[in-house]
């Protein structure tokens, strides 16, 4: 982790663990001595809305929320939220979107075409199959944390300060699924 001001935004719905990612990584940076502010937005989570996170890092770091475009990294958990919030992305950042697609209310069909628009309107785009690969690790609520080992290998910082966080943040009985996630996600950055 470097000097200057990291800006990582976090999106998705209710439930799918962005407020865990958020917690991860904030306590990664804080246990690097770098100066941490977080902002979250619950919104209607529980029903399954919009939820976002804000998480940034650095040296000294005066606000907790990201400006528009002024995010290094757009980490989202379902593509169209990913198309959302892509306005938050700085030029040259990096969006990491969950290939996932979720039927909001009061549509029929999911949007066609989001990834080609989601890689037109940025200039770097990966796209996970984020899903899969938790389920590959032992649970499908392991999202999240595919999600971070793919931002762990663009942002950098050992493997073992990532480990070392995530069993620190998780339930010990989801601490070989979580470590066996983030290696899964790593693996692709």
């Amino acid at each position: 982790m470097s000097d200057t001001i990291t800006n990582v935004f976090i999106c998705g719905v209710g439930g799918q663990g962005i407020l865990l990612s958020s917690k991860i990584l904030s306590a990664l940076a804080l246990n690097e001595g770098l100066d941490v502010k977080k902002s979250e937005v619950h919104g209607m989570a529980q029903r399954g809305g919009s939820v976002v996170s804000h998480v940034r890092y650095g040296r000294e770091v005066f606000s907790p929320v990201i400006e528009e475009q002024c995010a290094d990294f757009l980490l989202a958990f379902e593509k169209m939220e990913a198309l959302r919030w892509l306005h938050f992305l700085k030029p040259g950042g990096t969006a990491i979107v969950n290939k996932l697609e979720l039927l909001p209310s009061g549509l029929d069909n999911y949007p066609a075409g989001l990834e080609k628009e989601i890689e037109e309107r940025c200039e770097r785009a990966i796209f996970v199959e984020a899903e899969k690969l938790a389920r590959e690790a032992g649970s499908p609520r392991a999202v999240n944390v595919v999600l971070l080992g793919v931002l762990a290998g663009l942002i950098g910082q050992p493997v073992e300060k990532w480990q070392e966080t995530i069993r620190a943040s998780v339930k010990p009985k989801t601490i070989d699924i979580n470590l066996k996630a983030f290696d899964l996600g790593h693996a692709l950055a």
